[in-house]
């Protein structure tokens, strides 16, 4: 899908239906739709809060409608995959966010940078797919640094910070900050 197109749609269709829904979204749509990346994605992935069961109905239908468009959605595209990791972002994490998108029935909004990077980042190491969105928000060495110790700490394996170390070098030589 493209995210900003979607959402679009679906502010009308949710506007159509008489619904509101206001939320936090991470991941790739919220990268797309910052103009960060260009890449499509077949969800959106909402951090907070839970999608009321109103909506969800309605973003089933949505996705449903879309898919015989040629959109390509996973069938639960709105979703609240990453809702655990509100739990452990650094401490202020709601105070830094930042405007998304505001139309006529949704408001979304998207972590601050530095809570945003470190998401990625996080997924980056976990899941290992996100590389090529930590390049495109273009970290700096500082930046890195910074969310080294945030990262390491988000697994109890003894690996992980040594894991973690690894990924974040390879994404430092690919963003030219060494060797």
């Amino acid at each position: 899908m493209k995210p900003k197109e979607i959402v679009m749609e679906f502010d009308e269709y949710l506007a159509a239906q008489g619904l509101e829904f206001e939320a936090v979204v991470i991941g790739g749509a919220a990268l797309a739709i910052l103009g960060v990346v260009s890449r499509e994605t077949q969800d959106c992935d909402v951090l907070d809060p839970n999608v009321p069961e109103a909506v969800a109905k309605a973003a089933l239908l949505f996705g449903r409608d879309a898919l015989k468009k040629g959109h390509d959605l996973k069938e639960n595209w709105l979703n609240n995959g990453p809702e655990s990791l509100k739990d452990v972002l650094p401490k202020g994490w709601r105070l830094r966010l930042e405007k998304l998108y505001f139309g006529k029935a949704l408001s979304l909004h998207t972590l601050g940078r530095s809570d945003l990077l470190k998401s990625k980042l996080f997924a980056y190491c976990d899941r290992g797919q996100d590389f090529s969105d930590c390049v495109a928000m273009k970290p700096s060495s500082d930046e890195l640094l910074e969310a080294l110790e945030w990262v390491s700490e988000q697994d109890q394996n003894s690996d992980w910070p040594t894991h973690v170390e690894a990924r974040f070098k390879r994404l430092a030589v690919r963003l030219g900050h060494g060797s």
